[in-house]
């Protein structure tokens, strides 16, 4: 049996790690040695089974993926679908990345969470949702992907409330799984379009079929992948329902890296890379998605400009960052928009688990004096290279890769996306202010993390006297996937190399069999020549310039402990407070949507009509109907002769007339 044929062990094995360990959180909660094994164990074992299925469609590519079928799921008439996971480069580069990257972040976090009394169960859930989204990319029908598409939704409400008895984690997770629910009946309703349309929900008959089944730029494939990226936008978090990510800081460290790099919002991008060719034939869709992706990249980035805590920066960094890769997939350059999903996995996972190790770190330095000050607020921070050089210099080349400074990954792919963008201006001149906000952006993700670096590592240190001889480098267990992040984040970039600085987009040419039906319909032709020199140059300089701006802004001015800043004021309170887009949405939608279900349907349905008309009044009703046929029972037998003589008289007196 083939690798690609035993695909479904990349997905039993983290599924039968959930297991164990579940059992052991109910069972044996302190059994913590077994759970360390079982844990980072079964993902590595995963990664072992997507290398081996990798090696194999590099060493014979297949002319049509391989579809495995377990079982029949749905036999209903027509609609026969299988539970069957497909194999093909598109679906080989993600196993690749979900198992790599979510091996290290299990691995990590058998340090940064040895202590936690919820220990089993924390690994339990980790497990499971990388199992999810292992069903989410390996399915080979929307009602598959559709599995996976739910449960990391159910994962994510899970791991960010993992700390369920504060209620800000509780409500942070409950957040993250209403916004995804939205999102999600765009996809059914895309579903159901679909099955209309194509007669099945298929993805290599759905993408063989679409070129002769629908009209390009008709009114049924724009209504498809409008509600597809309406559920891209929840699942991805785009405007307008990205307000659920930066709160999901609220699950511990490793979760966050876990969902902002390698797994849960990185399922929209696949999603319109998988029907590339729906997209390509719907360019109103094309357009939108890459408008809001701009949008999206452009917006949060201004919002990490002033934000204090580490992980809410990294966050909004997230949001923007996928903002570039649906540029990317929304130009048509599909491949790019994967390769910078790839290189951000690599990158983000390096910097949110840098960050997890700078809060152990501060934790454990508070803990000791027993201070009660922000762990996570970077104001508190400062000089803490000194005391945490390899986190310090990891973070660095993450830093590097993410404000795009070649040759670190992230310079070739944002780079790619930039000049897609450009390029397709040229057919549509809307796209070239997609560009411009896309450069714009990119200057501002340079000085805000040149921002977080300096407040974090560099300057004096603010955490205390005390606390400053407490301060460490955190466990080899640790620091060990962080440098192994590092590498892929100094490196990743060589997966797409182009052809200006002799690479032969390997990348590229790996996804194109999945990517030819959107190709076909229309290719997208890159800058060359001095076009292309002046492009790259252009993103180069902006990195640089806002590194060396973040770097000099943030040092040429003290920086106050948490306790001794004073409040923000004007437009930096705004920024601080995110555009009050959360207070907007709690005026707009929670409040009335609260008003309608207490008043209305609470106390006006359920109380007034339900259980006062119906019930309490049914009971009125019977209440006075036998309480006047009660005081026909007397019990006084000449009663009931005269009751019943009158009855005789009045039955004979009707006959007779």
């Amino acid at each position: 049996m083939t690798f690609s044929h035993a695909v479904w062990l990349a997905v039993a094995l983290p599924l039968a790690g959930f297991l164990v360990n579940g059992a052991l959180a109910l069972r044996r909660p302190r059994a913590t040695g077994l759970v360390s094994v079982v844990g980072p164990g079964v993902l590595v074992a995963a990664f072992v089974v997507a290398a081996g299925i990798f090696l194999e469609l590099w060493r014979e590519p297949p002319h049509a993926p391989t579809v495995v079928s377990l079982w029949s799921w749905l036999p209903v008439g027509q609609l026969q679908v299988d539970l069957a996971f497909q194999v093909d480069q598109l679906s080989a580069v993600m196993l690749l990345i979900v198992t790599g990257v979510g091996s290290l972040i299990h691995l990590y976090s058998v340090g940064y969470m040895k202590a936690d009394p919820g220990y089993a169960r924390f690994f339990a859930y980790m497990n499971l949702f990388v199992a999810f989204m292992l069903v989410l990319v390996l399915g080979s029908s929307f009602p598959v992907m559709f599995i996976g598409w739910e449960g990391v939704g159910l994962c994510s409400y899970l791991l960010i409330g993992f700390w369920f008895n504060d209620k800000v984690n509780a409500d942070a997770g409950l957040k993250a799984f209403i916004m995804n629910r939205i999102g999600d009946v765009g996809f059914l309703v895309a579903m159901f379009l679909i099955w209309r349309a194509f007669g099945s929900l298929d993805f290599t008959w759905v993408t063989g079929h679409a070129a002769d089944t629908l009209a390009p730029g008709g009114a049924v494939v724009t209504a498809i992948t409008l509600f597809l990226f309406l559920g891209c936008t929840g699942k991805s978090a785009q405007i307008p329902l990205y307000t659920w990510l930066p709160d999901a800081m609220a699950g511990p460290t490793p979760v966050s890296a876990l969902i902002h790099a390698a797994t849960m919002v990185t399922a929209g991008v696949y999603l319109v890379a998988r029907t590339n060719v729906l997209f390509a034939l719907a360019p109103v869709s094309s357009t939108i998605v890459a408008g809001i992706g701009a949008l999206t990249a452009l917006f949060a980035a201004t919002i990490a400009l002033r934000q204090y805590d580490i992980k809410k920066v990294l966050a909004y960094s997230t949001v923007s960052q996928l903002g570039y890769m649906f540029v990317g997939v929304g130009t048509g350059a599909y491949a790019a928009g994967m390769f910078h999903l790839a290189t951000h996995a690599f990158f983000k996972a390096l910097l949110f688990l840098g960050a997890g190790s700078v809060i152990h770190a501060m934790h454990e330095a508070y803990h000791a004096t027993h201070s009660h000050e922000d762990a996570q607020d970077m104001r508190n921070m400062g000089g803490l290279r000194h005391a945490m050089p390899w986190t310090f210099g990891l973070m660095l080349v993450a830093t590097l890769a993410i404000a795009g400074i070649p040759p670190f990954s992230g310079f070739f792919s944002k780079d790619e996306i930039l000049s897609a963008a450009f390029a397709r201006g040229g057919e549509a001149p809307i796209y070239y202010l997609f560009y411009a906000m896309g450069i714009l952006a990119a200057l501002l993700t340079a000085y805000y993390m040149a921002r977080l670096m300096a407040m974090t590592f560099l300057g004096p240190n603010r955490t205390g006297e005390r606390e400053r001889t407490h301060l460490h480098e955190a466990p080899w267990i640790m620091t060990g996937p962080l440098l192994a992040l590092g590498v892929l984040s100094t490196v990743g970039g060589a997966l797409n190399l182009p052809h200006l600085v002799g690479g032969h987009s390997a990348l590229e040419r790996w996804l194109e069999p999945v990517l030819a039906p959107g190709l076909a319909v229309g290719r997208l032709s890159m800058p060359e020549g001095s076009t292309e020199y002046l492009l790259v140059g252009a993103a180069v300089a902006i990195g640089v310039i806002g590194l060396l701006l973040g770097f000099r802004a943030t040092l040429g001015r003290g920086i106050l402990p948490a306790r001794e800043a004073p409040p923000d004021t004007g437009f930096a309170l705004v920024l601080n407070r995110k555009y009050y887009i959360d207070e907007l949405y709690e005026a707009v939608v929670v409040r009335p949507l609260l008003w309608l279900s207490r008043v209305v349907l609470w106390r006006g349905v359920d109380q007034g009509l339900v259980d006062g008309a119906a019930v309490n009044g049914a009971a009125w009703t019977s209440r006075v109907f036998g309480g006047g046929l009660r005081l026909l029972q007397t019990g006084h037998v000449g009663a009931y002769v005269v009751l019943f003589l009158v009855g005789a008289l009045w039955i004979l007196r009707a006959v007779i007339r």
